[in-house]
């Protein structure tokens, strides 16, 4: 079925809306505000809204050839224009037309319409500040997802709830077994954010986002600074941002056996729980294996955060770069002397396995980190730089953030590296812009894999950092294409961003959000996003579309689409801040 609306006007004010259903590819969600009046069948544009001088790029999956912007206060026309040429995606099996406003700067909440066929899409806003709340509530994430505190109600509002998983009393399993430390030893490991929809930690994904979160500290320090998250730590002297970042870096530090240096992969029940609260698990929790990705991870994070955090000297930090530092040097040591311990899942652990069989990214992204904190410079694998193609970096392809470090450090003492550094990330960045240019929908991505969002908002780093060291501003267009994606510009009609836009996610797969009661999820999360590497994860509850960029469902049991994680939510945040800092910059 199709979902059309059919918009009646008198003058230029719409005044009713009839809707009929089509297929697109959602699948089931609840009866809820998703299914208030809407076009979103007919037009995909961006539900939280544009900035003043930004691009401003719709798309109308019908065959109408003019449209208009009308301002929702008073109905009046405020822009014309024509439509683009009908172009077939073949990833979302539909035809979509452009339709151009980025002539209109006026701030206001408007809506798109056309006469023939009579239609109106979602409202939406242009205005200076149209990202700050979502930069603000993508971070705040973080804390809703920690793991052994309390989220109380002045910092949670509605969402607060008890502590969970104390970590305290952590039992060593067989698989992590040493000298020192033998099967049924107890540790405690506090801290750190649930990974993901369920309440375990994983040194492998907390690497690439604690990296994330520091990358931004480090390039964005004034932002950070007036960004306020009205979390525990708010009134110390810490930017906000290094305190949510702090808190998963100090249980990442308890990962590491003082003994010999290695790092155990992740701490975790041996099942999966069931959609119940954090406070209401109560199974044993356990360390499981030492692996070498998991040093590695854990070097270059402590590295970098040895480098950052210096700029940060104060009670809170004090002597934490050095033990940072510490930390990875004996990380790397043990990495050095374990150079290929893959982690292997055992047989009575049935958690997340993030198993990984490459470790020479892990190897690059490592011994570059250490290196720019003063290390031996000759660790530094150009070799590896020039002879290597570089991709959007996952939890399990990590050079590229190699590459971000080398070329935004500023380091006098690797101007070879660097400069190969500099000519891979360009590279890549224009290779994401040709595909962006060649898109029907106005976006990089081309293939749809497991959090297929969170590599729109990596592939939009790539291109905003390349846009950062180069100047070229040609790249921007490219990048709000990606915002735009996001935030409802896509072939579902969804703004992925929960609590954000007029049609957003609301059965997300994450226990908090499930269990707590509350209609609404915990806001500020992105949803993983279409996928077809599993179809079939709700059973046949749900059937997907089989076209990639529709293969997506707001359901609970949808892990594969609907699920949110730490790693997607960090680049999502720090797209979402630099949007917001470039406008703040523009405005002064």
């Amino acid at each position: 079925m199709k979902r059309i609306a059919l918009c009646f006007f008198t003058g230029a004010v719409v005044t009713t809306c009839l809707l009929y259903m089509t297929g697109c590819g959602t699948g089931s969600g609840g009866a809820d505000r998703n299914s208030r009046s809407d076009s979103t069948g007919l037009f995909l544009i961006n539900q939280a809204g544009y900035q003043p001088a930004s691009v401003k790029m719709a798309l109308l999956r019908f065959p109408a050839t003019e449209f208009e912007v009308v301002d929702e206060e008073t109905g009046k026309t405020v822009f014309s224009g024509k439509t683009g040429v009908p172009r077939y995606w073949s990833f979302s099996g539909d035809t979509v037309r452009a339709a151009d406003f980025s002539a209109l700067r006026k701030p206001g909440i408007y809506r798109l319409v056309t006469r023939q066929p009579a239609a109106s899409s979602w409202p939406f806003s242009i205005g200076e500040n149209v990202y700050g709340d979502i930069a603000l509530a993508s971070l705040r994430a973080f804390y809703y997802n920690r793991s052994g505190m309390e989220i109380a109600p002045e910092y949670g509002g509605k969402w607060a709830r008890p502590a969970g998983h104390p970590d305290t009393a952590v039992i060593i399993h067989q698989s992590a077994a040493s000298p020192s430390r033998p099967a049924g030893t107890v540790i405690s490991s506090p801290g750190g954010w649930y990974d993901a929809g369920d309440y375990n930690k994983y040194v492998v994904n907390s690497g690439i986002t604690t990296y994330t979160l520091l990358l931004f500290l480090q390039q964005y320090p004034e932002y950070c600074r007036e960004l306020s998250l009205n979390i525990p730590e708010s009134n110390n002297a810490l930017p906000d941002v290094a305190d949510e970042l702090m808190y998963n870096l100090k249980w990442m530090l308890t990962m590491q056996d003082p003994a010999d240096g290695g790092v155990y992969h992740k701490l975790t029940h041996k099942n999966f729980s069931g959609f119940v609260m954090p406070h209401q698990v109560t199974e044993p929790r356990y360390v499981v294996q030492k692996s070498t990705a998991a040093a590695l991870n854990f070097a270059a994070v402590t590295a970098m955060a040895a480098r950052v955090l210096k700029n940060y000297p104060g009670p809170e930090t004090e002597n934490l770069p050095e033990i940072c530092l510490r930390a990875a040097r004996k990380a790397m040591a043990w990495a050095r002397e374990h150079p290929n311990v893959i982690y292997r899942q055992p047989a009575d652990i049935q958690t997340g396995e993030y198993g990984d069989g490459n470790l020479e990214d892990e190897w690059f992204w490592a011994e570059t980190e250490l290196a720019l904190t003063g290390e031996d410079p000759g660790t530094v694998n150009t070799g590896y730089i020039r002879d290597h193609e570089f991709r959007t970096p996952t939890w399990n392809r990590v050079d590229m953030l190699g590459l971000w470090s080398l070329v935004l450090s500023g380091h006098e003492a690797f101007p070879t590296a660097a400069g190969l550094a500099r000519q891979k990330l360009m590279e890549r960045a224009d290779i994401l812009f040709e595909k962006y240019s060649d898109s029907p929908y106005l976006v990089s991505l081309d293939h749809f894999e497991w959090g297929s969002n969170a590599e729109v908002a990596n592939q939009a780093l790539v291109k905003l950092i390349a846009m950062n060291i180069s100047g070229d501003e040609k790249y921007l267009a490219a990048i709000q294409g990606d915002v735009d994606y996001l935030l409802g510009r896509n072939a579902t009609g969804y703004c992925f961003a929960t609590g954000f836009g007029s049609r957003s996610p609301v059965n997300i797969h994450h226990r908090p959000s499930a269990a707590d009661g509350i209609p609404e999820p915990v806001p500020g999360f992105l949803a993983g996003g279409p996928n077809t590497q599993v179809m079939h994860d709700c059973g046949t509850l749900v059937k997907r579309s089989s076209f990639p960029a529709r293969s997506y469902t707001d359901s609970e049991c949808s892990y594969s689409t609907n699920e949110i994680a730490i790693n997607w939510n960090a680049p999502f945040f720090y797209l979402m801040g630099a949007m917001d800092t470039m406008q703040q910059k523009a405005a002064r």
